[in-house]
């Protein structure tokens, strides 16, 4: 593995996740980095694609967006089937993260959608693929916890995260 993260980074992308800022100076306050070096490890984060855009987490119940719908998919077998069947599960709109998965089940779905109509919609598109054989979906009753912007680094602690670098947690304080 690649070292790309150090301890600064880490600190850099905990800031950002705790306080949903990208703002240079917010940052500077929260670990005491200088400004300057917080503003070049951001650019070095973007160029280096870690930090892929700019974007931050939306309510998507607010947005309209309040139904999840999660899907297994079962699909035939063959060379090369899961990126088939995947690309064309991605395609369908809704499909907000798709998975190949391992076990029975073959792919694994989770679909954002606004209406009953709309999660009608979402099985008849996964039934006209003609690889998938049967498929199994379930209404979201009550989202207890979704994340997966940079939110999610709230889940785990920096020094999991540093030990995943191969780091030891001393560096920041040099």
């Amino acid at each position: 593995m690649s070292q790309v993260l150090d301890e600064r980074d880490v600190e850099i992308l905990f800031a950002i996740a705790e306080g949903k800022t990208l703002s240079t100076e917010e940052i500077h306050e929260e670990t005491e980095i200088p400004k300057s070096t917080v503003h070049y490890r951001l650019q070095s984060l973007k160029e280096e694609g870690i930090i892929t855009n700019d974007l931050y987490e939306l309510d998507l119940g607010k947005v309209g967006l309040g139904i999840t719908v999660i899907s297994e998919i079962w699909a035939e077998f063959g060379e090369g089937y899961h990126e088939r069947i995947g690309r064309k599960l991605a395609e369908i709109e809704g499909a907000n993260q798709v998975y190949f998965t391992m076990g029975e089940t073959d792919f694994v779905v989770i679909a954002r959608l606004t209406s009953r109509e709309m999660v009608e919609r979402l099985v008849e598109d996964y039934e006209s693929i003609e690889e998938v054989h049967r498929t199994s979906s379930k209404f979201v009753i009550t989202t207890l916890k979704s994340d997966t912007g940079i939110g999610t680094l709230r889940d785990y602690s920096r020094e999991s995260l540093l030990a995943e670098h191969g780091l030891d947690g001393d560096e920041a304080e040099r």
